[in-house]
């Protein structure tokens, strides 16, 4: 025993005195050595993520299902064509500008689930978020509905016709705006 340490083993009791390594109870686990930043960066935030979709509002929670609805339908059939013998028929992202879409479905969902696993978000927003959710889901609406008016062909040109995707993703853009928008034209008009 001894006032100051006689040696890099020689540990601290919380009497304040210093004791030679053999007389270490064996009960007392040896200090941790300390992390680097960097790691100690990395467990934490490993250790934040947790997803939990009860987080989310009723709206977002529409929002997030319409969204993933949407994202599935660009890869079903939009438009058919028979010729008599057989038929042929196009995915959602046919209009080179659904590729929009897919990305804004991407980004959203990303949101969504960043939302529902962080208390703290990992980045910060230009925007609010309802503003952000609104945004997106009002360009996917607008983006659907005219690949939806227009049809392979042109308006005029026969023959071409409506796959169900087509149905499936026009329901499901306006399932996931509904929630949002709605809200703020009543907003705006008061």
């Amino acid at each position: 025993m001894s006032e100051v340490s006689n040696g890099p083993d020689w540990w601290q009791a919380a009497d304040g005195k210093w004791y030679p390594p053999e007389q270490r109870p064996s009960a007392t686990p040896p200090p941790a050595a300390p992390s680097s930043p960097r790691m100690s960066g990395a467990s934490s935030s490993k250790s934040s993520f947790a997803f939990d979709m009860k987080k989310w509002s009723q709206p977002e929670r529409i929002t997030a299902f319409a969204t993933l609805v949407l994202l599935i339908s660009l890869f079903l059939p939009w438009f058919t064509y028979n010729y008599g013998v057989g038929s042929v028929s196009v995915d959602g992202l046919w209009h080179g500008w659904m590729y929009l879409v897919f990305i804004l479905c991407i980004v959203i969902l990303v949101f969504l689930v960043a939302k529902a696993s962080y208390s703290v978000m990992p980045f910060t927003l230009p925007i609010g978020e309802v503003q952000l959710l609104l945004f997106g889901t009002a360009i996917n609406f607008v983006l659907t509905l005219l690949a939806f008016v227009l049809k392979p062909g042109g308006i005029g040109f026969s023959g071409i016709g409506w796959g169900f995707g087509s149905f499936v993703g026009l329901a499901a853009s306006v399932v996931a705006a509904a929630p949002l928008g709605v809200p703020a034209i009543k907003a705006r008009r008061h």
